[in-house]
């Protein structure tokens, strides 16, 4: 890339911020995604067939079936020959992407990306871990993927990532 050639952001896109089992919950984080994804390329006014690739972060994919960002790509009508990569990285999930795209571009390895992350915290499912040898006999637990894999440190067992906010800003007096 040279300096007549950089980098922009052509267009963007949001669903509007749902509340946990409020009126979004009918919606699935793809079908999110893919709202999102669809009018961010059509105000950008994009042939989707320029596309390249897409980045979506997503922290909460239980139940979600594979490849979560290809599902969001294809659902939004671009074509399936998009590369398409789901990231997990907790709460940096959708700005992992956005840096994610930003490498791809400044490299040349891509001209037009889409970054983007996707969440439905209603829709994380419970688990029964476990349970795929059979349940014998006893008790069984059923785990909260939005607990688990969203909001519980997993080096700290029932500490909330919320916690950490609040200890460090103290910490650090900000």
């Amino acid at each position: 890339m040279s300096a007549a050639d950089p980098i922009v952001i052509s267009s963007y896109a949001r669903t509007p911020m749902g509340g946990f089992q409020g009126a979004l919950s009918g919606a699935t984080a793809i079908e999110l995604g893919a709202t999102a994804v669809k009018a961010a390329v059509a105000r950008a006014g994009v042939d989707p067939a320029e596309i390249d690739r897409i980045y979506m972060g997503c922290v909460l994919p239980a139940g979600l079936g594979q490849a979560p960002a290809r599902q969001a790509a294809l659902n939004a009508g671009l074509p399936q020959s998009i590369e398409a990569t789901t990231v997990n990285k907790m709460c940096g999930s959708g700005m992992q992407a956005a840096i994610m795209a930003a490498e791809a571009l400044d490299s040349g390895n891509a001209d037009v990306i889409i970054a983007g992350g996707m969440e439905s915290m209603s829709n994380a499912p419970y688990v029964l871990q476990k349970y795929r040898g059979g349940g014998r006999i006893g008790h069984g637990e059923i785990k909260d993927t939005m607990y688990l894999d969203g909001l519980e440190d997993a080096y700290t067992p029932g500490k909330l990532m919320g916690n950490f906010a609040e200890d460090t800003a103290q910490e650090y007096q900000f």
